[in-house]
């Protein structure tokens, strides 16, 4: 059987995963196994009341913080409200990067000229909104040419690092709402995805990784480090190791 999900770390008010890319956070339909709080539901036991503190988008994977108690709950929620929790992200982007490091500063709203209501964009009169980038590899498969980068949100907009990779002209390699077709969005909502489609969207998911969260728990500076799923680091040329 499929193993509910990769234990980080796990004390007795912490829990910290890897959460796979394809896994809702919040359920949409009945099935235990269908959403991550339902999974760590059934990890954790029917004594314990969950808290996820960070959540991840459908075809993101990487590190969640979940918490225990309502008191820890409170302690993690408040240092991320107050910005002072790193994260980092592995992205594969189409192209080759020109910059090795960058600030994308880009306010981010609603766009209202798509027909998909969760859409949001680049416009002046959004949100502030900066995500920091550096260029790890770039690589080129079957003549196309592509770039691994980290990318370190400074601010926590919905879709955000997303949109700002794809505002800098390099959007993640299947990345069905911002990769410049929205049908593909609406394909993959309505499960009508053809093998064409697939073929150019090139991976199963997009190709987004929540690498790394550090944080200061209970007096020290904890790190908490998930390495990404075969398809992502296969693609990306070799394994790929997280380093700071």
């Amino acid at each position: 059987m499929e193993r509910l999900f990769e234990v980080i770390h796990e004390d007795e008010d912490l829990l910290v995963l890897n959460k796979p890319a394809g896994l809702v956070c919040h359920p949409t339909k009945g099935d235990a196994w269908s959403s991550l709080i339902s999974r760590v539901r059934l990890h954790l036991g029917a004594d314990i009341h969950p808290h996820l503190i960070n959540r991840l988008d459908r075809e993101t994977s990487g590190v969640v913080v979940v918490a225990k108690t309502d008191s820890s709950a409170r302690t993690l929620r408040k240092a991320w409200e107050s910005r002072v929790v790193e994260k980092d992200y592995l992205a594969i982007v189409h192209g080759h990067v020109r910059e090795s490091h960058g600030m994308i500063d880009a306010p981010l709203g609603p766009d209202t000229t798509s027909r998909i209501a969760i859409k949001d964009c680049v416009r002046t009169d959004g949100a502030a909104a900066q995500t920091e980038f550096s260029v790890e590899r770039r690589f080129t498969r079957d003549g196309r040419h592509f770039t691994l980068m980290r990318v370190m949100p400074r601010t926590g907009r919905k879709h955000q690092i997303r949109i700002h990779l794809a505002h800098l002209g390099h959007p993640i390699v299947g990345d069905k709402l911002y990769g410049g077709d929205e049908d593909l969005y609406m394909a993959l909502v309505e499960d009508r995805l053809t093998e064409e489609q697939r073929k150019r969207l090139i991976l199963p998911n997009h190709a987004l990784h929540a690498a790394e969260v550090s944080l200061e728990w209970r007096g020290e500076l904890r790190t908490f480090r998930a390495e990404p799923e075969s398809w992502f680091a296969d693609f990306a040329s070799g394994s790929v190791t997280i380093t700071r």
